[in-house]
């Protein structure tokens, strides 16, 4: 694994750390030393110094740098800040003026730059680049070109999972050099998410395991972040039959069978984020009995907001307006509109919509009380709805379903509710 690593200057058993650190990124490991060169080099390769976007990953070596997050850093002051704290220390920090403007910086580097000049390369480490296109119009393009205004032998590293072209600066900039980390193949993800195994249970069994996941979810996600998290989420379920006794770890064909409806639905939640491990049991714990556990406006409440997080707001006067006119149908349904808004998930809603789609859809008629708002909040706690907009935002809370198809189906039967009918992808 090093061997791809070997580079003069550099200790091997950091070397070894970093592959340890970067399974499957060898090569793009090796070709971002290439162009750091070696550690001791006081000059850098290119007079105008290097500039790099890449897709994941920065090289944790002990480099004389400083690391940005442009999410963290919301203010230019911010920014120039880290990065004089992280070279000069706290003094050249606190000469900054309270609204530090760019040639502020450049004139405090510069002077301590002179006091204390670069025994090696100075890296600038900058996560979530793509952020700085909402600063200052000029920032950008003075990064891309620090080794030039400062005089100092630095090199800013770009990190971003937006392509360069999407937030290159409209005034123009020295172009940097590209660096791509590809996504990782299947059997990538399935030799590093294997690695996570749970310490109870053979190195087989998990990585029988992690083949199953792959296998569903391979196609719809291969963000290795959110698989280590959906790994995570679903393992218990797939050890239920071996902590029972009923089936033996080597029999994969029961646990796949076991396990794959539970998959499926932990489909519905792929990039979400909005059940832990203890909220999704009881979501399908739920999904069982809400028939008996949801009160009755409860129920029309959840219909109506599965129609609010699914269907365009342009069509609810198509759907819910009594006397809406007579519409053609090649009018209502747009053309280039072949997307399914169940694929691409829950839409949020405002409250306001919510309650005009409830209003339409019950049968009798209900004047807004206290109850029917207590029963939003409980549908919330119950995590059937999430609220997606701020807590102090009282006038304009905004709303998301969290329910699957099957569930609010299953629902509407209770309720003698037609929900397909009034769902814009089946019409």
């Amino acid at each position: 694994m090093t061997a791809l690593l070997q580079h003069p200057g550099y200790d091997e058993e950091k070397l070894q750390r970093v592959a340890e650190q970067l399974p499957c990124r060898e090569v793009q490991a090796g070709l971002l030393l290439s162009l750091m060169g070696e550690v001791d080099v006081k000059v850098c390769v290119a007079s105008t110094g290097i500039k790099l976007t890449v897709f994941h990953h920065s090289l944790p070596l002990q480099l004389h740098h400083a690391a940005v997050s442009c999410v963290e850093c919301v203010s230019v002051a911010l920014l120039f800040e880290r990065v004089l704290l992280s070279f000069f220390g706290c003094d050249a920090a606190s000469l900054l003026p309270r609204s530090p403007s760019l040639s502020d910086f450049v004139r405090i580097y510069r002077q301590q730059r002179s006091q204390s000049p670069a025994k090696q390369t100075r890296y600038i480490v900058m996560e979530k680049a793509e952020l700085l296109r909402d600063s200052d119009a000029n920032l950008l393009p003075a990064l891309l070109r620090l080794q030039e205004l400062v005089g100092d032998n630095v090199t800013v590293i770009l990190l971003s999972e937006i392509a360069w072209d999407k937030f290159r600066p409209n005034t123009g900039c020295f172009e940097p050099l590209l660096l791509h980390f590809p996504d990782y193949s299947k059997g990538e993800l399935q030799q590093i998410l294997s690695q996570d195994r749970h310490p109870s249970y053979s190195a087989e069994f998990y990585s029988s395991y992690i083949h199953i996941l792959l296998g569903v979810f391979y196609s719809a996600c291969r963000d290795l972040r959110e698989l280590r998290h959906l790994a995570a989420l679903n393992f218990s379920k797939f050890c239920e039959p071996v902590e029972e006794g009923k089936v033996k770890e080597t029999d994969t064909h029961k646990l796949w069978r076991n396990i794959e409806p539970h998959l499926k639905k932990a489909m519905q939640t792929v990039y979400l984020r909005e059940f832990s491990p203890v909220l999704w049991t009881e979501y399908q714990r739920l999904s069982a009995h809400t028939h008996v556990e949801l009160p009755f406006y409860s129920k029309f409440l959840l219909i109506a907001a599965y129609l609010a997080s699914y269907n365009p707001a342009r069509t609810d006067k198509r759907f819910f307006l009594k006397h809406h006119g007579k519409i053609r149908k090649t009018n209502f349904l747009k053309k280039n509109e072949k997307t399914s808004n169940h694929l691409l998930g829950p839409k949020p809603f405002p409250l306001d919509r919510l309650l005009a789609i409830f209003y339409s859809v019950v049968d009798s008629r209900v004047a807004p009380t206290a109850s029917i708002f207590s029963q939003i909040s409980s549908l919330v706690t119950l995590q059937l709805l999430t609220q997606v907009s701020h807590d102090d935002q009282l006038d304009a809370p905004k709303y998301k379903c969290a329910v699957s198809l099957d569930f609010i189906c299953a629902v509407s039967r209770t309720v003698n509710f037609d929900i397909v009918k009034y769902l814009y992808d089946f019409l």
